[in-house]
């Protein structure tokens, strides 16, 4: 692997990391009822599966719902 690989390589680990630990504290602080689905399979999901940052961006954009705001 070339120099350039390895960097490129790098860098989508690490933006795939920070990624996931977000959507991770997201889940854990978010309450359920502003969740698309299970927050345990939402969970399960970001840890387990190798995604390239699909799975976070898919929970950012599909898994949360929008906040009701009270008023």
């Amino acid at each position: 692997m070339s120099d350039r690989e390895r960097r490129w390589l790098l860098v989508a680990s690490v933006v795939e990391g920070v990624l996931k630990i977000a959507a991770l504290v997201d889940i854990k602080r978010r309450p359920a009822d502003e969740i698309r689905g299970s927050k345990a399979v939402w969970a399960t999901a970001l840890v387990l599966v190798n995604s390239v940052g699909v799975v976070p961006i898919a929970y950012f954009l599909r898994g949360r719902r929008p906040k009701v705001s009270a008023g």
